[in-house]
């Protein structure tokens, strides 16, 4: 299985996650139940993840990464200086997942939503979908083998 993982690049970009090395960055901050609920039942080592920027001037999907651990007990959910600080979590019983990302590439260029929406076989995409905000959600192999033929058809965007 794939994922897309979107992220505000101020706050974890495909950089961050590059310069973070073999051991990856922690992926937390996720406080969305559905999302949640990917990184805890579904989302594996070794899976497959698109990094999308949002909320910045050039938004899209700019790189490549895999999960190499899963299933961390969220860590800002217990922090009150921390902007994910969840007063309701309890230590005993953790409310918030993390995951561990590895990065694998950054992209030579930005892979808009306009550009994605282009090719037919990316139809069915989540992440194409209206109103869908979801900051975790899956994506087909298939999907996934698009995007980064995409990519590397056509390395200047």
């Amino acid at each position: 299985m794939a994922w897309v993982f979107k992220t505000e690049p101020t706050e974890c970009s495909v950089d961050d996650i590059a310069a973070a090395g073999v051991n990856g960055v922690l992926w937390e901050g996720v406080r969305n139940y559905q999302a949640r609920n990917f990184l805890r039942d579904v989302v594996k080592i070794g899976d497959l993840v698109l990094i999308h920027h949002s909320s910045c001037e050039l938004v899209g999907v700019v790189g490549l990464a895999e999960i190499v651990e899963t299933n961390i007990i969220d860590p800002s959910q217990f922090d009150p200086h921390s902007i994910y600080y969840d007063p309701k979590a309890d230590p005993k019983s953790p409310r918030w997942v993390a995951v561990r990302v590895r990065h694998i590439r950054k992209f030579p260029h930005v892979l808009s939503l306009a550009a994605l929406r282009e090719y037919p076989p990316l139809a069915n995409m989540l992440l194409l979908k209206k109103g869908n905000r979801l900051s975790v959600m899956p994506i087909t192999d298939a999907e996934l083998a698009c995007v980064v033929t995409l990519v590397d058809n056509n390395p200047a965007g």
